[in-house]
């Protein structure tokens, strides 16, 4: 719209050529008011206008009634016509200048089209040549183009606060379901324990008292483990702990990313490097997203005698400064790596 606009302030132009003393400085008018207009309408990167553009419309603007206005003559009887096609034309220049966000350039550039019509043409010019139409023009663009990029900025700012809204909706949802499933998976295996201590009024032999830590150490890799757990995880992290073995399992948020093919390889090999040693001390944690390994397996075997280590605490013994490294593995992200 704004270019056919523009064009049709060129056709009046031609239309009127017969009226100027010279028509060469009108067509030099009109090509650097084309010029204008055309860099003016092309798409940018931003939709704000570059300042060189818009200084270069300012320059325009001053250029094109100076080449007009001297092939005219202000008290020619009947009026120029046609002929002062450049006043509405330079006001279609700098509303495009001002819509697109240089609003101080448009107003120089106005002011300078009044300006050089009081001189030309006197006070009375700036009704008859639509002078006043063009600052109406730009003043009318400038509240609007404020308006829409208060809008804007206002629409952004509410996507923004609705994302974080969902964003938290989510998390609390995702928290609510999390609460829910521990503590639904802890009740299906505790609640034959706490039936038993229900019934026994507390009183627990030797093998439930143990039992009982067993399930605790399950439970706590429940929590503490996360991703780190499968069924043949959790099988073989169950038989090192019956042997006597500390087992630790932490999932520190470094498989959030994995596919489940993936995922699934490294519980294969975590419940296979378990099942492979018989370490006393057993510590899987996930590495850091940022890094090439996924999961480190060490098995620390103690010097001293863990049978009595682990009557004293019922889960195993813990690492000591003089443990052997039993097993140290490392498992890639990715199975290419």
């Amino acid at each position: 719209m704004a270019a056919l606009f523009s064009l049709y302030h060129v056709i009046l132009g031609i239309y009127a050529l017969g009226i100027p003393r010279s028509p060469y400085p009108i067509l030099v008018a009109m090509g650097l008011y084309l010029v204008a207009t055309v860099l003016s309408l092309l798409p940018g990167r931003t939709f704000r206008m570059p300042i060189w553009l818009a200084a270069f419309n300012v320059a325009v603007v001053v250029a094109v009634p100076l080449l007009v206005t001297q092939e005219l003559d202000p008290e020619r009887v009947g009026g120029n016509g046609y002929a002062t096609w450049y006043v509405a034309a330079m006001g279609t220049i700098m509303t495009i200048t001002s819509t697109r966000r240089r609003h101080l350039f448009a107003w120089i550039g106005i002011a300078f089209l009044v300006l050089q019509s009081l001189a030309w043409a006197g006070p009375a010019s700036l009704g008859t040549l639509g002078v006043i139409g063009s600052v109406s023009w730009v003043a009318v663009s400038h509240v609007l183009s404020r308006g829409m990029a208060k809008a804007t900025k206002d629409a952004q700012r509410f996507a923004l606060a609705e994302r974080e809204a969902t964003d938290w909706q989510a998390a609390q949802e995702a928290h609510v379901f999390e609460r829910q499933f521990r503590l639904g998976q802890t009740s299906s295996s505790a609640l034959p324990m706490l039936r038993r201590i229900e019934e026994s009024g507390g009183e627990l032999n030797a093998p439930e008292r143990l039992e009982c830590l067993f399930l605790e150490g399950a439970i706590r890799d429940e929590i503490r483990g996360r991703k780190l757990l499968s069924d043949d995880v959790r099988e073989a992290v169950r038989l090192a702990r019956r042997r006597g073995a500390t087992v630790t399992l932490l999932d520190e948020g470094g498989l959030d990313d994995l596919s489940d093919r993936e995922l699934e390889r490294v519980h294969t090999r975590v419940a296979a490097a378990v099942r492979s040693t018989e370490a006393d001390t057993l510590i899987v944690r996930t590495a850091s997203e940022s890094s090439e390994t996924a999961v480190t397996v060490v098995g620390l075997r103690s010097v001293s005698d863990p049978a009595a280590d682990a009557e004293t605490d019922g889960l195993g013994h813990e690492a000591h400064e003089d443990d052997e490294v039993d097993l140290w593995l490392e498992i890639a992200r990715t199975e290419n790596s």
